[in-house]
C-alpha cells in the first residue's frame, strides 16, 4: 500500500481525459497558492502551471551574473512604460450563485476563498448582471410592470436579495481590499422595447433623450441605489451586454439592440446625464461590452461626439471571435485614437464554440487559449481581463436556453466537492501577481522565441514575468 501525504498547498489531481487535471476540492481541503513574500536580493521566486499536472508550484532561483550560456536571454526595459492594471476577476452570474450555494456551508467558503482571499488568487472585479442573462432560470428585469416609466414597482429579486448579494458580501469579506464590481444589462423590461419581448431582435422604442430612454438611464440608477442598500457600491458600469445581439433576427436570449450611433446619442442625452447628476457620479462606464472586432469604429462613433465622450471612462469587450479580429489593428489601434481612454476584457469562457462545447475537465487547450489570450490583451495596452461564470455544474449550466459552457470552477453538489479546471490557474497567474497599478513596461529577447510573455514592475518595486510556452 502507497500512502500519499498531501502538502497544505498540493493540488489533489483527478483525470478525466482531457489532457490534464482538475484539482479536487472540498470543505476541508484545497490546494492553495498562498501568500506570496518577495525573494532576496540576488533571487527570484518561480511559480509553474503545466500540463503534467504542477499547479503553481513554487521554486526559488539565485541570478547569475554574467553569463555567458547560450540560452535565451530576455531583457527588461523598464524605461519603455505602457499602461497600468487594474485586475481581473469573473461574474457572479444567478447560475454562478446556484452553484456556490448549492455545497455545504463550508465548502462554499473554500471557494469563494479560492477566488477572493489572500491566501487565494485574489480576483478583485466581479462582474454582476442586472437581472436575468441566460446563465439564469428564468427570464425576468427589475422592472416587469407595464408602462411604470417613474419605476415605482422596481424592485430585486429573490435572485439578489437571496444569493448574488449574500456571496458579493462574503467575498468582499474575505478580500484584502475593496472588490470593485461593475454591472451590465442584458435587456430592458419589454415594455420599454420595439418587440415587447426580453429576447430576440428588439432596442428601446422611441429616440435618445425621449421617455423610454430616460427610463432604461433611471433604471440603472435604481440598480445601483438598491444594490447600496445592502452595502455594495459598484465601481463600473457598462453601458449594456453585446448590443449587436440586439440587432440579430432570432437571438435566442435577453438582447437590447444598440448601434454605435444610438448607443453614443444615449449616453450623451440619458445615461451620462442621470449618472453625472445622481449619487454616483464616480462610477466609471464602459461603452461597448461587446466582441472586439467592433473596434475601433464603435469607439470612433462614439467618443468623436465630446457630449458622449465626456461620460465615458473605458471600453469594455469580450473575447469571441477573437481570431477575426487582430489585436494590434483592434486594441492597440484603439488605444492611440482614444489613449485617455482604458481597455477592459469584460467577458470570455471556453466551450462556448458549437465545434468545442460545454465543461472539458482538465482541458489544457483550454488553460492554454485563456493564457495567451490574457498576454496578448495586456501586451495591446488593456488593463484587465474578466472571466465568465465564478461556477458552473458539471453540465456547463444552468442556463435555460441551454447555452452551456465552461468555467474555471465546476461544482459537483453530489460529493459536496468543486473541481478547479485547468483555466483557473491561467487566471491566477495573472490575478495574484498582476496587483493593481503594476505598470507593463518594455522587453526584448537575445534570439527568436514562440514563448509568449508580457512584462511589468509591480507598485512595490518588484518585477513580474508571466511567460506562457505554448
Amino acid at each position: 500500500m502507497r500512502i500519499i501525504i498531501l502538502r497544505a498547498d498540493d493540488c489533489q489531481p483527478l483525470n478525466v481525459g482531457h489532457g490534464s487535471v482538475v484539482c479536487v476540492c472540498n470543505a476541508t481541503y484545497c490546494d492553495s497558492v498562498g501568500r506570496t513574500g518577495l525573494p532576496d536580493p540576488g533571487q527570484f521566486l518561480s511559480y509553474v502551471s503545466s500540463k503534467t499536472g504542477s499547479r503553481l508550484v513554487k521554486s526559488r532561483g539565485q541570478f547569475q551574473k554574467n553569463s555567458t550560456g547560450a540560452a535565451l536571454r530576455i531583457t527588461l526595459n523598464p524605461s519603455q512604460k505602457y499602461q497600468r492594471i487594474k485586475g481581473f476577476g469573473g461574474a457572479m452570474t444567478d447560475a454562478a450563485a446556484m452553484n456556490i450555494l448549492s455545497l455545504s456551508s463550508g465548502a462554499q467558503d473554500q471557494l469563494l476563498r479560492q477566488y477572493f482571499s489572500p491566501d487565494g488568487i485574489e480576483y478583485r472585479f466581479v462582474r454582476v448582471p442586472m437581472a436575468s442573462c441566460d446563465f439564469s432560470t428564468r427570464l425576468y428585469t427589475y422592472a416587469d410592470t407595464p408602462d411604470d416609466y417613474s419605476l415605482q414597482n422596481f424592485t430585486l429579486t429573490e435572485e439578489d436579495i437571496h444569493m448574488k448579494i449574500p456571496l458579493l458580501q462574503r467575498a468582499q469579506a474575505l478580500s484584502a481590499q475593496p472588490l470593485n464590481l461593475f454591472a451590465s444589462a442584458w435587456s430592458a423590461p419589454a415594455w420599454l422595447k420595439t418587440n415587447g419581448a426580453l429576447i430576440g431582435k428588439g432596442s428601446l422604442k422611441g429616440k435618445p433623450g425621449g421617455k423610454e430612454h430616460k427610463t432604461w438611464a433611471q433604471y440603472y440608477i435604481r440598480f445601483l441605489e438598491e444594490y447600496g442598500k445592502y452595502n455594495l457600491s459598484f465601481w463600473g458600469l457598462t453601458s449594456g451586454n453585446e448590443p449587436t445581439a440586439g440587432e440579430m433576427t432570432n437571438y435566442s436570449f435577453q438582447a437590447l439592440g444598440f448601434t454605435p450611433e444610438t448607443q453614443r446619442d444615449w449616453i450623451a442625452l440619458d445615461l451620462g446625464p442621470e449618472l453625472h447628476s445622481s449619487s454616483f457620479p464616480q462610477t466609471r462606464l464602459m461603452i461597448l461590452d461587446d466582441n472586439r472586432l467592433l473596434l475601433p469604429h464603435w469607439a470612433q462613433v462614439v467618443l468623436s461626439e465630446v457630449q458622449a465622450a465626456r461620460y465615458v471612462h473605458g471600453i469594455g469587450f469580450h473575447w469571441y471571435l477573437n481570431n477575426l479580429a487582430p489585436p494590434d489593428v483592434t486594441l492597440t489601434a484603439t488605444h492611440h485614437l482614444y489613449p485617455e481612454y482604458f481597455l477592459f476584457a469584460t467577458e470570455a469562457c471556453s466551450g462556448w464554440n458549437p465545434l468545442d462545447r460545454g465543461v472539458r475537465l482538465g482541458s489544457w487547450d483550454r488553460a492554454e487559449d485563456y493564457a495567451h489570450d490574457i498576454i496578448q490583451d495586456l501586451n495591446n495596452y488593456v488593463t484587465g481581463w474578466t472571466d465568465w461564470n465564478l461556477a458552473l455544474n458539471q453540465d456547463g449550466g444552468p442556463n435555460w436556453v441551454k447555452n452551456f459552457v465552461d468555467s474555471p470552477i465546476i461544482v459537483d453538489p453530489s460529493k459536496d466537492v468543486f473541481y478547479k479546471q485547468p483555466t483557473f490557474y491561467s487566471m491566477a497567474h495573472f490575478s495574484k501577481f498582476l496587483w493593481e497599478g503594476s505598470q507593463r513596461v518594455g522587453v526584448s529577447y537575445s534570439q527568436h522565441t514562440s514563448l509568449e510573455i508580457s512584462v511589468y514592475i509591480r507598485p512595490d518595486a518588484s518585477a513580474v514575468l508571466i511567460v506562457l510556452n505554448r
